[in-house]
């Protein structure tokens, strides 16, 4: 007789579900005041300023920043740029990657912490949060309670005044590429393009969705520079950290008891680090990527630490050689200065003085030379060699200038043009026919290098010099 019972599965034949992507947990951080917020409300303030204002600035009766794409200029105050000045905007990359090197390396992620588009924007969002649905708790009340007209009254108007918010930094930014009081203007009257549209919308869309909705999200799993910081931190880098040391065991106590005779440390475990997170760690599990360096936990703890009667700074920047006792508090402004530090100032301030001294020093003029395709040469009814040219004169300057037009590199090699001076209109881009003709005695080769030099009348300094081929038959 056969037994039909099948043997009971092991342990290790039954399949386990594990999820990939742990459920997000809506965090609604707590409001925190001290030195660190102060600065984190100072450079909201600053950066939106200049964000929202550099449209608005006038400079020569035009915007003083604009980037008209359609025009191939680029106005910054009183310098204009054109397509040809891209190693400027080259050169500013360089900059800016070298000085967040150097910032990152002296005192971790203090760009992610106060002056990032999406910490700014985040920011001014929790505060439109808690002006209209209450403090953490509250929001926290909110998310659980079931649908009302008291929680749609406090969501539509909170979302309203975050469309707004959104719209007008996309129609901000639209306003750096299109004038933007010609921007209002087509507003008004309902007669904005296409393209204007679709990035004031796009751009309204993406700040209201990061800003609202993905918030910590983006720090923690779409901005890489939380994945490669470690690569420029040191053991000399100022970050915020818990001193394990002094905090450990951690728990809850009465403010008057004797803390240190029942074994107990700084830490009374109240969870207001957590709380004030905006990405929800708790920096006594040690510094972790999603950390952005907002030093709240540092303002929400030293609050306590008051409360308690306890020294401050259980959290707070500090290097991990202090930490371990290598070396006092007092002795981190020192260790500023090493190798990596010094390396990157040195190359900052030498790459920022060369950018300066050619910006300084930078030829409002550019001179393109094209020649004739239909003959490279042909001989004149005098029995000389012409050649056929055309100047393309680029006045890069906000001023008008005459310019004169030479050339060199033949024994008598002269210029032929219907005018001996040309004038060009502030940024005036002009195309002049030129003709250069020689002697054929002194045409050494079939083909000779010339050079053509464009001279400022009314500027000594404003000189261009090009060089091409003359061709002999």
């Amino acid at each position: 007789m056969t037994d039909d019972k099948q043997p009971a599965p092991s342990s290790a034949d039954v399949p386990i579900e594990q999820q990939l992507y742990a459920i997000r947990q809506i965090i609604q951080p707590r409001a925190v005041h001290g030195v660190f917020a102060n600065w984190r409300v100072a450079l909201v303030l600053l950066t939106q300023a200049v964000y929202y204002g550099l449209p608005w600035l006038q400079w020569d009766n035009r915007q003083a920043v604009l980037f008209d794409l359609a025009a191939r200029k680029f106005y910054i105050f009183g310098l204009v740029f054109w397509p040809q000045d891209f190693v400027y905007l080259t050169g500013l990359l360089v900059l800016a990657a070298l000085a967040l090197f150097l910032f990152t390396a002296v005192a971790g992620r203090l760009w992610c912490g106060y002056a990032c588009p999406q910490t700014v924007y985040t920011e001014i969002f929790m505060w439109v949060e808690s002006w209209l649905e209450g403090d953490h708790l509250a929001r926290k009340k909110l998310d659980k309670s079931p649908w009302n007209a008291n929680k749609l009254r406090r969501r539509g108007l909170k979302h309203f005044v975050w469309v707004l918010i959104a719209l007008w930094t996309g129609f901000t930014f639209v306003g750096y590429f299109t004038p933007i009081q010609l921007l209002v203007a087509e507003t008004l009257s309902a007669s904005l393009g296409p393209w204007e549209s679709f990035w004031i919308l796009f751009y309204g869309f993406a700040t209201w969705g990061n800003a609202g909705f993905m918030r910590e999200q983006v720090c923690k799993y779409m901005c890489p520079y939380a994945r490669f910081q470690s690569v420029m931190f040191d053991s000399d880098t100022l970050t915020v950290t818990y001193d394990t040391s002094r905090g450990e065991p951690r728990g809850s106590r009465g403010k008057k008891a004797a803390y240190k005779a029942l074994g107990l440390g700084d830490c009374v475990d109240c969870a207001v680090c957590v709380q004030v997170c905006p990405t929800g760690i708790d920096i006594r599990d040690g510094l972790q990527y999603e950390c952005i360096g907002c030093a709240a936990c540092i303002d929400g703890c030293d609050q306590i630490m008051d409360k308690m009667g306890y020294p401050r700074g259980l959290i707070r920047y500090t290097t991990e050689n202090a930490v371990k006792g290598k070396y006092p508090d007092s002795g981190i402004l020192k260790h500023v200065l090493r190798p990596r530090t010094l390396i990157y100032t040195v190359l900052l301030a030498l790459l920022s003085g060369a950018f300066v001294y050619s910006l300084a020093t930078r030829v409002p003029l550019r001179v393109d030379v094209i020649r004739d395709r239909v003959a490279l040469s042909k001989e004149t009814d005098e029995g000389l060699i012409e050649n056929v040219y055309r100047l393309q004169i680029i006045n890069k300057d906000s001023q008008p200038h005459r310019y004169t037009i030479q050339a060199q590199g033949i024994n008598g090699l002269s210029v032929v043009m219907a005018r001996r001076e040309i004038a060009a209109a502030p940024l005036q881009t002009i195309d002049i026919p030129v003709s250069l003709v020689a002697d054929p005695v002194e045409l050494k080769g079939r083909s000779i290098e010339v050079t053509f030099t464009i001279q400022s009348i009314d500027d000594p300094r404003i000189k261009e010099a090009v060089a091409t081929k003359f061709f002999n038959r």
